[in-house]
């Protein structure tokens, strides 16, 4: 990040960090030469608006090479070779449970054996329609050369703090058949998500946020299928008519799409399909992250409400429900904040890497990062449920964070 760019986006939050206007179609990206990340801060990230990568800028993937026939089909052989024996999520798309599909777990080599036979079905079994979705490649094998990440994306909190923690990560493989697809929904905590087609197409239905609302049911539910014909029943859905149509993309081979904070999506393979894709948080959608964990705080609390006085540590049990529904609570959102804050602070007091994930991005990205942590941490410390959390056992305390922040944004300021 550059200073100009730093500027810009500092002024953008100043004046309260709304979104762009959603766009009548999504913007092509056809030249990595031609396109600077300081082009994507201004055109993409502060607005949060789509945006679809040719497949000039993965053409060097080694997954492209490796994972691909040249008949641009996913290579079975290959896959069998280097990842066979891994246990896989596999997801069944014929059947809904609650607003998603339910899982079971199998190795690689079963799947694609499940695959082969679909497709020789005629793209029908008696098993239903499984798709392989959610799996953590990156953790759970030594990955070969597959993906380089983009420069665009290497400002990436959310995974740099579970590999910090070396416990998690939000990478995922999905592959699945023609007509395997995804349920509506909008991603984990409102993180940004990118997804890039190894082989095969995507169709994507974007919905800007707050465009959801009108999609609820008379129950106050979001649909399974933005599809379905039962979204024409006034009588179900009757506030359907106040929602637009959704940006329609079709993804190709190669190309790689930029999901922003909150837009809400239905996802379904028009081919046999390979896809990375990542879940990540940065300075840019921190607060939507923030806001996001708010209401679904007040969601759980509203659901057990009833036992607020007879429920000993109601407080504490209303956030282990919170992480146990959404993975994440108050208190861990404060030590993911603090990791990131620490990091991006020794950037700054001593011009090194520290270990940051994004640090190539240079000094201006981590002052940037620092305010941006502040403001947020500012509204953690001061809202009362946090202030119900025990942190006495913290290593350091929320305020005397903040503090270090404060001093640091002091200095950045008249650089």
């Amino acid at each position: 990040m550059d200073r100009e760019t730093r500027s810009l986006a500092e002024r953008h939050f100043r004046g309260g960090g709304c979104g762009g206007q959603a766009p009548g179609r999504v913007a092509f990206i056809p030249e990595p030469a031609a396109f600077s990340y300081a082009d994507f801060v201004r055109g993409f990230l502060l607005p949060n608006l789509p945006c679809v990568f040719s497949g000039a800028f993965t053409e060097g993937w080694g997954g492209r090479r490796r994972w691909v026939t040249p008949a641009g089909r996913p290579d079975f052989d290959h896959l069998l070779r280097a990842y066979g024996d891994v246990v896989v999520p596999v997801a069944n798309c014929g059947v809904q449970e609650y607003n998603s599909n339910p899982k079971e777990h199998m190795p690689l080599r079963d799947y694609i054996t499940y695959w082969k036979e679909y497709i020789q079905g005629g793209y029908s079994s008696p098993r239903g329609c499984l798709y392989l979705k959610d799996w953590h490649l990156c953790r759970d094998s030594s990955v070969e050369d597959v993906f380089t990440l983009p420069v665009y994306f290497s400002s990436d909190w959310l995974n740099e703090f579970w590999d910090a923690l070396d416990v998690d990560d939000y990478r995922f493989v999905y592959a699945g058949p023609k007509g395997s697809w995804s349920p509506f929904h909008a991603d984990i905590f409102r993180s940004f998500s990118w997804s890039v087609n190894i082989c095969g197409r995507k169709k994507w239905l974007l919905f800007p946020p707050g465009q959801e609302e009108a999609l609820r049911d008379r129950h106050g539910s979001l649909p399974y299928d933005v599809t379905s014909p039962s979204l024409l029943d006034a009588r179900l859905y009757p506030r359907r008519q106040h929602c637009g149509p959704p940006l329609e993309v079709t993804q190709e081979a190669g190309e790689m799409l930029f999901v922003p904070s909150g837009w809400h999506h239905q996802v379904h393979n028009l081919d046999d399909t390979i896809s990375i894709n990542h879940n990540w948080v940065n300075g840019f959608n921190l607060a939507r992250m923030w806001h996001f964990l708010q209401r679904e705080l007040r969601a759980v609390q509203e659901e057990i409400g009833e036992w607020r006085d007879s429920m000993p540590d109601w407080d504490h049990h209303c956030q282990v429900i919170m992480r146990s529904c959404s993975g994440i609570n108050f208190e861990e959102f404060y030590h993911f904040l603090k990791v990131i804050a620490e990091r991006r602070l020794l950037v700054l007091g001593e011009g090194t890497a520290g270990g940051s994930a994004g640090a190539e991005l240079g000094p201006e990205q981590a002052a940037f990062d620092v305010g941006r942590i502040a403001e947020v941490l500012a509204s953690v410390v001061e809202h009362p449920d946090f202030q119900r959390v025990d942190t006495s056992m913290f290593s350091l305390q929320p305020k005397e964070l903040l503090q270090q922040l404060k001093e640091a944004i002091a200095v950045t300021s008249v650089l």
